[in-house]
């Protein structure tokens, strides 16, 4: 599928980004962006600190740290699937950080050149 950067495409894209922080979290993100140019479609999110993560991290920060990589590593498998099942797009790559002092997740999705 050909993305092409309008407002029906990100609202589809953001959608489909907040289910899944509400499906792995409880609740979406405070801020979300979504940019594409060409080959990559870049989210810019402002995630809620959860309880729970708040426990953890003053009782057991390197398991709460341990926690954060391992949801980060399940939010990009879900959103590779989710991305190629709904909108049909051939992704390559799925690069995500998140900075758990801030909130702050930066998304990169880098899709298959077309044929």
């Amino acid at each position: 599928m050909s993305l092409l950067d309008s407002n029906e495409s990100k609202k589809k894209l953001s959608h489909i980004y907040n289910e899944i922080s509400k499906e792995l979290f409880g609740f979406g993100t405070t801020l979300l962006r979504v940019e594409i140019d060409k080959q990559i479609i870049t989210f810019q999110a402002k995630h809620r600190r959860s309880p729970r993560s708040a426990a953890l991290e003053g009782e057991a920060p390197t398991l709460k740290l341990e926690v954060d990589f391992r949801m980060s590593l399940l939010y990009k498998k879900r959103l590779r699937e989710r991305l190629e099942e709904e909108m049909g797009l051939r992704i390559e790559a799925v690069l995500r950080d998140y900075d758990a002092p801030t909130l702050w997740a930066i998304t990169n999705v880098i899709l298959l050149e077309s044929p």
